[in-house]
C-alpha cells in the first residue's frame, strides 16, 4: 500500500467559469467581472503552467481534455467524481450539482487503459443522487491508505451513511467530524474536507480551528498522532487561501513533493514552510482564476491514479 503516487489524472478545461450550481454552498467561490471565454482562457493558462511544473519534477501527468458539448464548468476538479485504487477498483461518486454529474465520462477510463492501467471493477455510488445524498470523492473523504483510515467532514456534499458504506466496501476505519467556516457572521459547514485538511505520508496540514466541537477535534488529533503523523496547524484565514488544499505526490526517483497553489504557499509562515520542507520540497503554481471562480485549488485538480499496471 502506498500513500502517494507518481501518476495524476488532470482534466484540461474548455468551459470553465463560476458554476452557479455549486456556489450555493461553496463559500470559496467568487464572481469575476470577466466574460466566460476570458475566464476559461485564463484557467487554461494556469492549468498548463501547473502541469508543466509537475512534469518538470517527473510526475506522470495524464491530461484528458474536457468535452465542450457537456458544458461542465467544474470538470477541472476530477477528484470529486472518481477515485482509483491499488486493487484495480474505481469508485464513482454522487455529485451535488446536476451539471457536475456529466463530468463522469467513460473516455477517462479508456484513456487510462490505453496508458497501461488495469481497471478490475467499478464501485458505483451514483444512484444515491436520486435520494439527494452525496459524497464527492476525495474532496469529501481523505484517505490514509497505509493506516486504512478515512477522514470526512460532514456537509451537504458528504453524507455520513454513504461515507460509512464506502468505508465498509473499501475497508477503511471512518473518522467523522464537522468542520465549519464563518460566512457573514455565521458558522456553516465547509463544503469539502480537502480544503481544511491534507494528509501526507508523515504529516498532516489541518485547520483544527474549523472543528468547533472539542471532542471531535481531539478525536482527529488523536487519530493522526496514533499513526505518527506530525500535525501542521493552519489558521482559518490561511485555509481561505487554500492552504489546506494540498497533495503529496512522487516525482523522479520517488522524491516526494507537496503540491499547492501560489496563494496557499504565500499564506504560510516561515515556520510552517520549514516544517513542511523537513519532509519534502514544495511545488506551487499560480491558480488565481481557478481558485476564485471554481472555489477549488491544486488538490482538487489532481485525481491520483493508484491502479495496477498491465
Amino acid at each position: 500500500m502506498h500513500q502517494t503516487t507518481n501518476t495524476i489524472l488532470m482534466i484540461r478545461p474548455v468551459s470553465f467559469r463560476m458554476n452557479e450550481q455549486t456556489a450555493v454552498n461553496n463559500y470559496f467561490q467568487e464572481d469575476l467581472d470577466l466574460k466566460n471565454a476570458e475566464i476559461n482562457a485564463k484557467a487554461q493558462e494556469e492549468f498548463d503552467a501547473f502541469v508543466e511544473k509537475l512534469r518538470a519534477v517527473g510526475v506522470n501527468v495524464i491530461v484528458e481534455n474536457d468535452d465542450k458539448l457537456m458544458d461542465t464548468p467544474d470538470s477541472i476538479f476530477p477528484n470529486n467524481w472518481v477515485s482509483f485504487h491499488e486493487n484495480g477498483d474505481v469508485a464513482l461518486y454522487p455529485m451535488f450539482a446536476e451539471n457536475r454529474r456529466k463530468e463522469r465520462r467513460d473516455e477517462v477510463f479508456i484513456r487510462l487503459e490505453k496508458e497501461g492501467f488495469k481497471i478490475e471493477n467499478i464501485v458505483d455510488y451514483t444512484s444515491a443522487e436520486e435520494e439527494g445524498v452525496f459524497l464527492e470523492g476525495t474532496g469529501s473523504l481523505l484517505l490514509d491508505r497505509i493506516n486504512h483510515k478515512a477522514y470526512c467532514a460532514l456537509s451537504p456534499r458528504a453524507d455520513e451513511e454513504l461515507f460509512i458504506e464506502f468505508c465498509e466496501d473499501f475497508e477503511y476505519t471512518p473518522i467523522v467530524f464537522t468542520a465549519n467556516q464563518t460566512v457573514d457572521g455565521e458558522r456553516l459547514p465547509i463544503y469539502h474536507t480537502n480544503v481544511m485538511m491534507c494528509l501526507a505520508e508523515k504529516f498532516a496540514v489541518i485547520c483544527l480551528d474549523s472543528i468547533d466541537d472539542k471532542k471531535e477535534r481531539k478525536q482527529v488529533v488523536k487519530s493522526l498522532k496514533e499513526d505518527g503523523k506530525t500535525i501542521i496547524s493552519i489558521t482559518e484565514s490561511q485555509m481561505h487561501q487554500f492552504a489546506g488544499n494540498m497533495l503529496q505526490v512522487r516525482g523522479h526517483l520517488n522524491q516526494r513533493y507537496l503540491v499547492m497553489s501560489q496563494a496557499a504557499h504565500n499564506s504560510l509562515t516561515k515556520a510552517q514552510i520549514t516544517e513542511i520542507e523537513k519532509f519534502c520540497p514544495i511545488i506551487s503554481s499560480s491558480l488565481e482564476t481557478i481558485e476564485t471562480c471554481g472555489g477549488g485549488s491544486a488538490r482538487c485538480m489532481m485525481a491520483e491514479v493508484f491502479l495496477p499496471k498491465n
